[in-house]
């Protein structure tokens, strides 16, 4: 049996407003809190120890890093050769320079010569030598259009027909190096891609960069003992048969607040031919808690923005306060009591939104299937204006005057979203 740690996505110095200056180690706060949790995962694969690590790309935000990030990246990983335990760092759509091919982020590796890395920038198969016996890695690093097309070859076509010839283009050089395999060996598929049964959950714009889908036929593989995914930042598995495994570990980290509600962790697996058992280890990660509240309709807004923030567990989290009113409530608003109440938080973020009087709902007697006149449609409408109470009985005359004798010829559309009456 062979053990494998399996983590992806560390986006090394993301989220630096979400953290502050250590004033001790001059640091973001944020950047020590991905270190350590990096420091966590490699701790790990030490105690084990495990045979193999496999990184599935996305080692920091951009191609190029501060030297200071790309350092306390390589400190962690520097363990595992002091460990002497082999690793694949695949390269992902952000460790790619925006024009080119190329893992520009982790090609030192490579060119150094580090013993015992493999830097995964291309469809190729890896025979790697463990404490426990021999594995065979796929790597598929991040595709893009220009690494297999050409501009002719795409000109005049639709996004789903180049998706498609991407496929197509893809498939035969992936066939090719599972034609190579040795059937005997253990066999894992190291990719950066975007499933297509993949779910995003609320993370979209950081984990999904342009690229295409790939088909979950096409990495169901009996030749994989294990597929292990790189790219979406929530984790999941996408063949629940586990024949094999499709496993995306998600980020280890939450970059923003759309990641607010997910586990953030790593995968642990024993690999065996034909037999690969998996388990997701959850990380002790920094919350990230938003506080949202509409006082709009409130006698006591200040008390009830108060209240709100004291049923929330905000101590060292990351938190946004979101706070809903009317513009005649502003000075009611005490802001220094905002911020005395959030001091408790790591770091936090105070927006307050003004609430329109014009913007209601559509009312549910006025949809577009209602039947009803049109001027059984305006009263209902000005039942329910408040600020038009006073002015109803002329606003009603006035639209018998209008209609006259030709009411059969108007049909009710409805209330929009903007508060207005839509006839047509």
């Amino acid at each position: 049996m062979i053990k494998v740690l399996h983590l992806s996505d560390i986006h090394m110095g993301s989220g630096f407003s979400h953290g502050k200056v250590n004033p001790v180690t001059g640091l973001n706060t944020r950047l020590e809190d991905f270190v350590s949790t990096l420091g966590k995962c490699i701790d790990r694969a030490i105690a084990e120890p495990v045979d193999l690590v496999l990184f599935g790309g996305d080692a920091f935000p951009d191609a190029t890093p501060p030297p200071y990030v790309k350092e306390a990246f390589a400190s962690q990983f520097r363990r595992l050769v002091d460990a002497q335990i082999p690793t694949v760092l695949l390269v992902g759509n952000h460790d790619q320079h925006s024009q080119g091919q190329g893992g520009a982020s982790l090609g030192i590796y490579r060119t150094l010569g580090v013993p015992g890395f493999i830097v995964g920038d291309s469809i190729k198969t890896h025979c790697i030598q463990t404490a426990n016996g021999a594995v065979q890695v796929v790597t598929l690093p991040w595709i893009t259009r220009s690494t297999l097309l050409t501009r002719p070859e795409t000109e005049g076509l639709s996004l789903a027909e180049v998706n498609e010839l991407l496929i197509k283009k893809l498939e035969p050089a992936l066939e090719g190096e599972i034609r190579r395999l040795d059937a005997n060996l253990p066999t894992i598929m190291l990719a950066h891609l975007m499933a297509d049964r993949a779910s995003l959950g609320a993370e979209r714009l950081l984990a999904v960069g342009k690229g295409f889908t790939i088909p979950i036929s096409f990495l169901t593989r009996s030749c994989f003992d294990y597929v292990a995914l790189g790219h979406v930042h929530k984790h999941q598995n996408l063949n629940k048969s586990n024949d094999p495994p499709v496993v995306y570990p998600g980020s280890i980290e939450r970059v923003d607040f759309s990641e607010e509600k997910e586990d953030k962790g790593y995968v642990m697996i024993h690999l065996e031919k034909g037999n690969t058992e998996w388990e997701f280890c959850p990380l002790p990660v920094r919350c990230f808690c938003t506080i949202e509240v509409d006082v709009s309709k409130a006698d006591d807004p200040q008390g009830a923005i108060i209240k709100a923030i004291a049923k929330k567990e905000i101590k060292d989290a990351v938190v946004r306060l979101i706070y809903k009113l009317r513009s005649e409530q502003l000075d009611l608003i005490d802001t220094a009591s905002l911020h005395q109440a959030l001091t408790d938080a790591h770091t936090y973020t105070i927006q307050a939104e003004l609430v329109s009087q014009l913007a209601k709902p559509r009312l549910p007697e006025l949809t577009s299937s209602a039947s009803m006149t049109p001027l059984e449609a305006l009263k209902t409408y000005l039942d329910n204006r408040e600020d038009l109470r006073e002015l109803a009985g002329e606003m009603m005359e006035a639209a018998q005057r209008l209609l006259g004798e030709n009411e059969e010829d108007w049909e009710v559309s409805g209330i929009e979203g903007d508060g207005q009456l839509r006839l047509l």
